[in-house]
């Protein structure tokens, strides 16, 4: 199938595709990237600057936004050699770095973010909050100095053994209210109380997830990322981006999916013709294309509207997109699966493993649920049930 292109398609983004998509075939191994190969595509991508596409110029990057990274990471996973960690370093941190960061931050951490040289894990997942951010009980308390202490737990937080640094997601208290308020801090990984555990996962995917503890770790006053007041915001600003590199990473997927379905049903024969002459076939393979064409409509939108500065409607559609490309890419790894047959499950095509891998997207980092009691209530303005 042809690469695809949407409406708001520049030539300069139609060439990304097409390098990003020729870079990546280059790569594909057809089995999940692990261990220095997941690294060695990692610094070769850093190299060709296809990290950094959203960062700032003046730090590095390719001064472009979400849909240009959106894009790499989408052509990446259709090669079958996807880098989640792009959902999470460059998209969330280096983003909200650089919308809300210190000068000193900013010329600390984007340059490495935007060549691949330095990686960062985000931290929000918390065993007893879940979906609910407000339930947060990592706090963040001020010493005399303006330093801070952190106290908390994080749970499947990606790649923090090869994370340089973690942004946090802690709370501080209001001194007006006395209510806590969410605040972002930067925690490199060295820093002392601070400690991961490995999770075991049945995922078959180079990135692992973790268990963070934070034991009293002290961190300096410029460990804050942005206003103390301005946290939602700045939490959100994040958010938004990781929803729709979410979405790219699951259209990735499904298109990975799909195409090996396709090239099979194109020439496995058993009767006269191939089994993609059958519509009992044929069909349901071009339903799958049709819903991932459609969820990639949203997840531009949702990058268009970012991009732009309206993050209100970004995360509408955000929110939008993250569902209906995690669904199309469950129902065309299915079909794919289906399609093949035994050989689907087989490790000669690969298929087998995005069985499980397909559900991540319908999982994290928000379950298809919340999204839904997001649209009903936001979009269309039902009442609340929690």
């Amino acid at each position: 199938m042809t690469s695809p292109h949407t409406p708001v398609d520049t030539p300069e983004r139609v060439a990304l595709r097409a390098a990003v998509s020729s870079f990546a075939k280059g790569h594909a191994p057809g089995s999940p990237q692990e261990g220095d190969g997941a690294a060695e595509l990692w610094a070769e991508a850093g190299k060709l600057g296809y990290l950094g596409v959203n960062l700032p110029e003046e730090y590095g990057g390719g001064g472009g936004g979400i849909t240009e990274l959106s894009i790499v990471l989408e052509e990446l996973g259709a090669a079958g050699c996807p880098l989640l960690m792009l959902v999470v370093s460059p998209a969330i941190c280096g983003t909200v770095i650089a919308r809300f960061g210190t000068a000193g931050q900013k010329e600390r951490w984007l340059p490495g973010l935007a060549d691949g040289s330095i990686t960062m894990a985000f931290g929000i997942t918390e065993p007893d909050a879940g979906s609910n951010s407000h339930r947060i009980t990592t706090t963040a308390r001020r010493e005399e100095g303006g330093g801070w202490i952190l106290n908390g737990r994080k749970v499947f937080i990606t790649g923090v053994d090869k994370a340089d640094a973690v942004l946090v997601v802690g709370r501080t208290e209001d001194a007006r209210t006395g209510k806590l308020k969410p605040c972002l801090f930067i925690v490199p990984r060295g820093t002392h109380g601070f400690s991961h555990h490995h999770i075991p996962m049945e995922l078959a995917a180079a990135e692992k997830q973790f268990e963070l503890v934070l034991d009293d770790v002290r961190l300096p006053a410029d460990a804050l990322v942005g206003d103390e007041d301005a946290g939602l915001l700045q939490l959100f600003a994040g958010l938004n981006p990781e929803r729709i590199m979410t979405a790219a990473f699951a259209l990735g997927m499904g298109r990975y999916a799909l195409d090996k379905a396709v090239d099979y049903a194109r020439t496995r024969q058993v009767w006269k013709e191939p089994i993609g002459a059958h519509q009992a076939i044929a069909h349901p393979l071009a339903q799958a294309h049709i819903e991932l064409e459609l969820a990639r409509l949203m997840m531009t939108k949702a990058a268009y509207l970012y991009d732009e500065g309206d993050d209100a409607g970004a995360g509408e559609a955000a929110n939008m997109a993250k569902y209906a490309a995690g669904e199309a890419a469950v129902k065309a790894v299915d079909q794919a699966v289906h399609t093949l047959g035994g050989n689907g499950l087989t490790a000669e095509y690969g298929l087998g493993r995005l069985i499980t891998a397909a559900r991540v997207a319908r999982i994290a980092p928000v379950s298809r649920e919340m999204i839904l009691n997001y649209v009903s209530h936001q979009t269309l303005g039902l009442p609340k049930s929690y």
